[in-house]
């Protein structure tokens, strides 16, 4: 089964779209952001925290990292909102969802699943999320030679900035039907 892995900006609505799609796919979503929350929450840290400890402690990635491999040879479908499934997953359907730093910023201040990602101001998210995305994609980088800056490695990029979930789905269903035909 060809999978379709979502990777992009924090904020952009990766787990809101994968809902969708696995709903009108008839897919299973697989989170690692979801994963690494819980890590985080376990070790008492932020998501941030969690990523700085990371970076000299690769072990937390190998668990995340097992999950995505495990999901690759899978049969069913899989929705995978994931920094790095694009990577491990290289015949997946591979997408990328950008968003306005400033619209991230208020989408995840808002959001109130992010237990260990709380801020009380749009300024103090909007740090946090470009510190989180340094730390991410340097360590991914380093650890994998993984280049997630690289739009190249994405099948379909969506701006997420101004659009519902609903319309970003039915953006990556469409893509994805073409993609599938060989296109």
């Amino acid at each position: 089964m060809k999978h379709i892995t979502i990777t992009g900006d924090l904020g952009s609505g990766k787990s809101a779209v994968s809902r969708i799609l696995a709903e009108k796919l008839n897919g299973k979503i697989l989170s690692t952001g979801y994963i690494q929350r819980n890590i985080a929450a376990r070790y008492n840290m932020t998501t941030l925290e969690l990523n700085k400890y990371t970076e000299t402690h690769p072990e937390i990635d190998d668990i995340i990292d097992n999950e995505l491999k495990k999901t690759a040879d899978s049969n069913d479908l899989h929705i995978i909102d994931s920094r790095l499934a694009w990577f491990f997953i290289p015949d997946s359907f591979k997408v990328y969802l950008s968003v306005d730093i400033q619209v991230a910023a208020e989408r995840i201040r808002e959001d109130s699943k992010r237990i260990t990602e709380t801020y009380d101001s749009s300024l103090k998210a909007a740090t946090a999320i470009a510190d989180r995305k340094k730390s991410e994609n340097k360590r991914y980088l380093s650890y994998y030679g993984a280049d997630c800056a690289d739009m190249n490695n994405f099948d379909l990029i969506v701006d997420t900035s101004s659009v519902s979930p609903e319309e970003v789905a039915e953006t990556i269903i469409k893509g994805y039907d073409k993609w599938k035909l060989g296109c």
